[in-house]
Order: C-alpha cells, then structure tokens, then sequence
C-alpha cells in the first residue's frame, strides 16, 4: 500500500512542484523546535472546557489572539456571529444516594440547565416521556422528586480495543468509494420534522417539570464502563424554558436506582450542583482569526482552522484542542521559518462548532456565499443545514478569491491523509503534497466524503473543503464529549506530525500558480 502511495504521488510530483527545501523546515521546526503540547496544555489544564459564551471560551479567545500577536501574525481579531445564546458555566457537582444505602454517583450537569442553589434531597421516581400525551401521566406526582429521565440500559461488553490506528487494510479500505443511495423525496422534510418534534417534547418536558415542582432530572451516560457523556440540556436561547437541574449520569450508577425502584425500594438522592448562566441575554459568538498576509495574491485566500469551543465534562482536548493546538502551531511554523506565501494565510478558530457549525456557516454566509434566508417562521426554527433551499446560491465578492480550506478535528491523532469530498482534480495535487511524509504515516488522499465539522459549511457552496485523515485513537471509545476528554489521552508526536503536514499544505496552496480546482456544485 506505501509503495503504491509512493508510487502515485511520484508521477503526481513530476505535474504539482513541491517546494522540498521548504518542506524540509517546516518539518525541522515541527518535529525537533515544536511548541504544540505548551499551546495544547494551556488550553486544557489552564483554561480548560470551552463552551461557546462561557467565561473559559472568552479566556481562550484573547489568550489565542495574544499568542497570534506575540508570533508575528496579522489582522488579528475576533470575528462575531450574531445571536448564538446566553452563557453558561459549570463549577462543581455531587449527587448521592442515600437510600436504600449510601453511595456516591458519579454524574456531570448538563450545558444551560441551572443549579440547586445548594445541596437539595428527594426521592427518585422513574418516568417514561415518549410523547407530550405522556406528561399527563405524571401530574400530581413530582413535587420534590428527582426524576429519572431514561430507560436501564443493558452493558454490552467492547470487543474492539478502546485505541486504534489505521493499519495498512483499513488505509487501503479508504481508497473505495461506495456509490451513494437515492434520497427519498420526503427524507429532508421527515428528517427536519423529527428535529422540530423533539424540540417542542424537550421544551414542554423542561416547562412540566418546573410547574410540577420537581427538584432535579437524571438521564443515562451514552457510554458504558462509567464514562460520563454529556451535552446539552434546558435550552441556550434566552426566554425558552431551561427546566430543573439535570445531570447524565454513568451507566453503572444509574441502572441500580431503577432496579432498586423495581423492587419496590425508595430511593432517596442528595443533589448539589454549582453550575448556570453568565448572562440574560442572547449574545453573539466569536471566532478568533488571525494571517500570514500573502505576496503577490494577498487578496486570494488559503484557511486552516479547527473549533476552540467544546463541551464541559472534561477539558475538551482530543475535541478540540488538539486541533487548534496543531494550527496555531501550523501559523507558528511557517512564521519561524520565515515563510512568505504568494496568497495570505488565514487561520479561523471557531466557536459554535458543537451546536451545529454555527462559527464557521456565520463566517461562510458572511464573507463567501450563501442562500437566500428563509421568511418562513417553521424553517426558522430548524439548524441551517436543514432548511429548505429558497432560492440560487447568492455568492459574495470574495467567493472567487477563496483558494481552499483545511480543517482538523477527529481527535489527536496523526493524519494519515486526506479526504478529497469528490474532488478528483485536487486528488493528485493532494498525493504530491502528502508524498514528503509518508515517511511519518501520512499516505493516503481518499476521494471519500467526511462530514460533521467545520470543512462543511465552505463545501456546501462550493468551496475547496477539506478534512484529514486521522488515526482515531479512543476518540470514539473514551473522549469524545466525555469527562474522559483531558490532556492525558492525547499523543504528542502525533500533534508535531500534523503540525507539519498542515503547515505544508497551507504553504503550498498559498503558492501554487492556480487556486485549487473546484467541484462541480449540486444545488438542489
């Protein structure tokens, strides 16, 4: 498999130049003068999670702009999207059970659902809220109790090890492109309808369970072996009901309080949790932005950029501090090593990521392209991914100037290559790039599509979008969006190596005769 890669990208080589004296700095910087674990550090063990809004995002917005300030870099700024939500911060939390013995849970609050205000007792009482029929059920019966949300959920043993890297079969498995399936004519409107449904049950759950007096609500970690996922809860949105306190707890904890409730046994929980809202009012978010301005074509531009914000049961490292970590020092890199790009440079820190590529679709819509923005209040209602088309692609006066954009955010793993999003004419300028690190595992250009973060929102109009590949680690095992997710699960040289290979691709898309080749763009 290398030595086809090998291969390939030599006869790529011979079409796209490869600057290797440059590549040869880039890597000397990266991987012997390397800063990245000192930028991931900060991130997570002294500024730690970052929710978009919270005190710790702002934090890392101005340290992330001061870094670019102290580095040489330019147009340095944070960039706001209007009207994200309010802020939230989460201190400490503890829930006991009392009753029918004594035992400590371990449990993490959901994002912009309040605090107790001091430790709070109540007894446990199981409900089962499918609909907004079902609340009916309950009225009369909550006052004072702690409501357990979710069903008991049996453990199934992992047969998979928790950490992993692409071995050469699963490399070779990325060059097959699986020929998509027809989409069902209704599939976006039952998909946007189940969306608004959900909605409006979490929103009536949250008003029944403040009217009905009911002290707290506990809900089931989506992993086992006590790990503690968690997101959202209540709602960001100003004047939309946020509920009680509600907290996911780890599997192992939760199943034995509704055993216990099926035996017929109280039990009695104690609740403390430090944790709510920083402001009243929806405020906009910020991305952080900063430049290598360009020389010769500094009104062209090549991005790179991963999301700073993240959730708060850990400290939000593989997801995503890992990534920003690895482009600041891409910025880093390429300021040491005294480079001078034809196009400016551009590195975007996003925020907003988690809650649907808000950040980065803001600054798309703002600087690039977008469609018409919808009047109707339903379609208002819904994420802009799912909204219906209301018109053709309205392009802005820097559409034609954008040159591509390179995205990192799958955990700390070492790329492996890049997913090419059915650009074909990009796939050899890609294999001639990767080709001076297969040496350090970075070999496969795939034409594949990869989706869920923040290369999607330049692809959706058009745009050259890309997202690595990368060794997956525990990211899907362990920390993604868990408590789990701190400095300790990262790997420091798999940071160095990406730091170099996205310096080099940077680079050489800022100094190629011709902006990258486009796709055709499918509207529907």
């Amino acid at each position: 498999m290398a030595v086809l890669c090998l291969a390939v990208a030599g006869v790529a080589q011979a079409k796209e130049p490869v600057d290797l004296d440059m590549v040869s700095r880039i890597r000397q910087e990266a991987l012997h003068r390397s800063q990245v674990m000192a930028t991931f550090g900060h991130l997570t063990e002294e500024i730690g999670p970052r929710l978009t809004n919270s005190p710790s995002m702002a934090q890392a917005n101005a340290w992330a702009r001061s870094k670019f300030g102290e580095w040489g870099l330019s147009n340095v700024r944070d960039e706001a999207f209007d009207d994200f939500g309010r802020g939230w911060a989460f201190r400490s939390a503890s829930v006991e059970m009392l009753a029918p013995r004594a035992m400590s849970l371990r449990a993490v609050p959901k994002a912009w659902t309040p605090g107790t205000d001091g430790p709070v007792e109540g007894e446990a009482i199981a409900v089962n809220f499918k609909t907004k029929a079902d609340l009916d059920k309950y009225k009369g019966k909550l006052k004072g109790k702690v409501v357990l949300l979710s069903e008991a959920r049996e453990y199934k043993p992992g047969t998979d090890p928790d950490s992993k890297r692409y071995d050469e079969a699963g490399l070779t498995d990325l060059l097959a492109f699986t020929v998509p399936k027809d989409a069902k004519p209704d599939e976006r409107k039952e998909r946007a309808d189940k969306y608004l449904e959900r909605q409006e049950l979490s929103q009536a759950i949250n008003r029944f369970l403040v009217d009905e007096g009911a002290i707290a609500a506990l809900s089931i970690s989506g992993w086992d072996n006590g790990v503690v996922r968690v997101g959202g809860g209540g709602s960001r949105r100003a004047g939309e009901p946020v509920g009680v306190p509600e907290l996911a707890v780890a599997a192992e904890h939760y199943n034995p309080l509704l055993r216990a409730l099926d035996r017929k046994q109280p039990v009695r929980l104690r609740i403390d949790v430090d944790a709510g809202f920083t402001s009243e009012s929806n405020d906009p978010g910020y991305n952080t932005l900063a430049e290598i301005r360009g020389n010769g074509k500094a009104d062209e531009v090549v991005m790179i950029g991963a999301h700073m914000d993240s959730w708060h049961a850990g400290t939000g490292a593989a997801d995503n501090a890992a990534g920003v970590a690895v482009m600041m020092e891409a910025m880093r890199i390429l300021k040491a090593v005294g480079a001078k790009p034809h196009r400016t440079i551009r590195v975007a820190l996003w925020s907003g990521e988690e809650q649907g590529l808000i950040g980065s679709s803001a600054y798309v819509a703002k600087h690039l392209a977008d469609y018409p923005a919808t009047t109707d209040p339903e379609q208002k209602k819904l994420p802009r991914s799912m909204r219906e088309r209301t018109g053709p692609l309205q392009r802005k006066s820097d559409y034609d100037k954008f040159a591509a954009y390179f995205n990192l955010d799958n955990g700390s793993g070492r790329i492996r290559g890049i997913y090419a999003q059915e650009n074909l004419a990009a796939m050899p300028i890609f294999e001639a790039w990767m080709a001076p690190f297969n040496d350090i595992g970075a070999t496969v250009v795939t034409n594949r599509n990869t989706g869920s973060t923040d290369h999607i929102p330049f692809d959706r109009v058009g745009l050259p979008g890309f997202q690595f590949v990368q060794d997956g680690l525990d990211y899907f095992s362990n920390v993604h969006h868990s408590d789990l997710d701190t400095y300790d699960h990262a790997a420091p040289e798999d940071l160095k190596q990406a730091a170099a290979v996205i310096a080099s691709f940077a680079y050489h898309a800022a100094m190629r005769e011709q902006k990258l080749p486009r796709k055709p763009l499918l509207e529907d």
